[in-house]
């Protein structure tokens, strides 16, 4: 995969989306999980999402049970836990693996584009972050235990860019 727009995704709906919908968007993805220690970032997520939503910021949530089975539920009992638990107004897609033989396309490119700790491509743990700029270009990737509000500074330059 050479381009990120011509990745397809499926919404927690199992609708197919094309990425190509949010070009000229800057986008934070991230692989999320209910039952996990950072579990208490989606907070933190949804406050950057309203503040910057209306100059052309998304957040991109992709549940992954692939870290201890810390994402065990239906696409449906995840999306009611981020409604009742974090408010959440960002979509939350299908849930997808983000490494192995089974790896989403989408982790497939943004892992090929941003490499890890030590160099390695491999996500390590749920909520690594990937920051795309507007015109589809993985920017930067973040450790799990990157706060989101450590990422505003990033996302406002992004967003000032034209």
């Amino acid at each position: 995969m050479s381009d990120l727009y011509n990745i397809t995704v499926r919404t927690g709906a199992l609708m197919n989306r094309e990425l190509s919908e949010y070009k000229g968007k800057v986008l934070l993805i991230v692989n999320t999980a209910s039952r996990c220690g950072f579990t208490p970032q989606y907070d933190a997520l949804e406050a950057l999402y309203k503040k910057h939503k209306e100059t052309g910021f998304e957040v991109l949530a992709f549940p992954c049970n692939q870290f201890m089975k810390q994402e065990p539920g239906t696409n449906k009992e995840i999306q009611e836990f981020c409604t009742v638990n974090f408010n959440i107004t960002f979509p939350i897609f299908d849930k997808v693996d983000v490494k192995g033989d089974s790896i989403h396309p989408l982790y497939a490119y943004l892992t090929s584009q941003k490499k890890g700790a030590f160099g390695t491509a491999k996500i390590k743990w749920n909520f690594t972050k990937f920051l795309v700029d507007r015109k589809g270009n993985v920017i930067k990737r973040y450790a799990p235990y990157t706060k989101p509000e450590k990422i505003e500074k990033d996302i406002v330059r992004l967003l000032q860019e034209k």
